[in-house]
């Protein structure tokens, strides 16, 4: 007997149907094949689905040939997630279920007790089975409450292949999953700029960073507060939008990373990967591309201390998704388009014992070790960095005062006023941030804002800072950035001035 099953697979981070079709047929020398180009996982799913079925008071059809077919047949099949919908197809196709399941996509692994596990990517797969006509969706109960933030798909929670089985024979129906009543956004956790002593003018360029979406270098000697303030920048954050709250839970539930039972994700990603990381870990990859910390930065912050320690090709590969915000991933296989519109956070000493310049400690670095030091990192990502600050060492005086100073939830108020007046420039364009404006937009939003004297101030500093295009359109981002924190269309020379003392010096 015949029974058809649907179940889907994920392809970088988009749902692909899948069919299981399950046939079993009498045989002198019972077998259990799966076909339709699986990996090992799902290769051994026949162990897990033959245990799982006699575990839960079932009949395993003994005496039977039994061939698993999932198609597409090219379509690389992975991961544990077909145990269920392949436990259901037996079930069918041996006559212990009559069920209709047309309208039905099943995802979960099976335990050998029965019990159904959590998958990742659960909230694409059954998206897609959405999109292509299904109404009813079978997953693990740690898995329901992101697959029902997918509207029109009705929702069954499964703990176990018993249950199932009493569900489809209609013994004892399991409840539609239900999502909870929406709780009161919860304190962000981490530091508040109020923490950090002093460096007012580094926290109003983290404030800038914050509103327009610019990518930011701090450096400074080691304990000035470099990385406390990086820490700061959730605390100053807006919300996420529901369009960018469901593709960053998109994104976590792909890369496993959802927290078990949890729908929608509401704050911004704040990721800091330690300086060993790959290249492949930064960027995503691996035989199936998976996403990496660019893409898990989606809609928030990539935090990387100690910049020159992390690796030169690491750092290299950052300069395409700066620019693109996007990074695709070809293989031999496939290839993946995944999102990176994130804001860079960065931090470093000035030099390897990091005192060069500090007034109290003397460097202890050997001749020309700085210059070295600092040309780890390549002027080419250095270009694509809109704000550079100094974070000197902070006075003994304003430590023993230990004076606070605004809190982030005050600074949070103009970073969202801020981003509400660019949500109403760009609406309807696609872009969202002053960071994200291309050349057409830069002409039309900030160039052309310009006065006169702004413009005599930014023609001087091109010349005398040697201002590449890339630099001279990033000047003006910022310049729009302050400008808008004044509610002001015009850009002055205030403006302009305040985004040129963010640039790089010339050594």
């Amino acid at each position: 007997m015949l029974a058809r099953v649907q179940s889907s697979a994920v392809v970088g981070l988009d749902g692909v149907m899948v069919d299981v079709e399950v046939d079993i047929s009498r045989a002198q020398n019972p077998t259990t094949a799966i076909v339709g180009l699986p990996d090992a996982a799902v290769q051994e799913s026949k162990e897990r689905v033959r245990a799982a079925i006699r575990n839960s008071a079932l009949t395993w059809p003994f005496n039977s040939r039994i061939v698993v077919n999932l198609a597409p047949a090219d379509l690389r099949k992975e991961g544990p997630a077909y145990d269920l919908p392949i436990a259901a197809g037996v079930m069918v196709a041996s006559g212990q279920v009559e069920a209709d399941l047309a309208d039905a996509v099943f995802v979960g692994e099976l335990a050998l007790d029965g019990e159904v596990r959590s998958v990742r990517g659960a909230l694409p797969m059954v998206a897609v089975a959405r999109d292509r006509g299904a109404r009813r969706a079978f997953v693990p109960v740690p898995n329901a409450p992101e697959a029902a933030l997918v509207e029109g798909l009705e929702v069954f929670p499964v703990e176990s292949l018993t249950q199932l089985a009493a569900h489809l024979l209609g013994k004892a129906p399991i409840a539609p999953y239900s999502p909870p009543d929406d709780a009161e956004d919860a304190e962000l956790a981490g530091p508040d700029l109020a923490d950090v002593i002093g460096q007012e003018h580094a926290k109003r360029a983290l404030a800038m960073a914050a509103a327009g979406g610019h990518n930011l270098l701090m450096r400074g000697p080691p304990g000035s507060g470099k990385t406390l303030l990086a820490r700061a920048i959730p605390s100053i954050l807006p919300p996420m939008t529901n369009d960018e709250a469901l593709e960053v839970t998109r994104i976590y539930s792909v890369a496993g990373l959802l927290p078990s039972g949890t729908g929608l994700l509401r704050e911004r990603p704040f990721r800091a990967p330690h300086h060993t990381i790959s290249h492949a870990g930064l960027v995503g990859g691996g035989p199936v591309p998976r996403p990496g910390e660019i893409t898990l930065s989606h809609h928030g912050v990539l935090f990387l201390d100690e910049l020159p320690e992390f690796g030169t090709q690491v750092l290299e590969v950052l300069r395409q998704p700066l620019e693109d915000r996007i990074v695709t991933i070809s293989r031999a296989r496939q290839s993946a388009t995944f999102p990176a519109s994130f804001a860079l956070v960065a931090a470093q000493n000035p030099c390897p014992c990091g005192y060069l310049g500090d007034p109290i400690r003397e460097c202890r670095c050997p001749a020309n070790a700085a210059a070295r030091y600092q040309r780890r990192v390549s002027g080419p990502v250095l270009d694509r960095i809109d704000i550079f600050i100094d974070v000197p060492r902070v006075d003994y005086e304003k430590l023993a005062a230990g004076t606070r100073g605004e809190p982030s939830s005050v600074v949070a108020e103009r970073v969202r006023t801020v981003r509400a007046i660019q949500q109403e420039r760009f609406a309807g364009t696609g872009t969202r941030l002053n960071a994200e404006m291309g050349p057409t937009e830069v002409r039309e939003h900030a160039q052309w804002k310009l006065d006169e004297q702004a413009q005599r101030i930014l023609s001087q500093a091109t010349a005398q800072m040697a201002l590449s295009a890339r630099a001279f359109h990033r000047v003006l981002k910022v310049a729009r950035t302050v400008a808008d924190f004044e509610a002001s269309d015009a850009i002055g020379s205030t403006h302009v001035a305040e985004a040129l003392q963010y640039r790089e010096r010339a050594e």
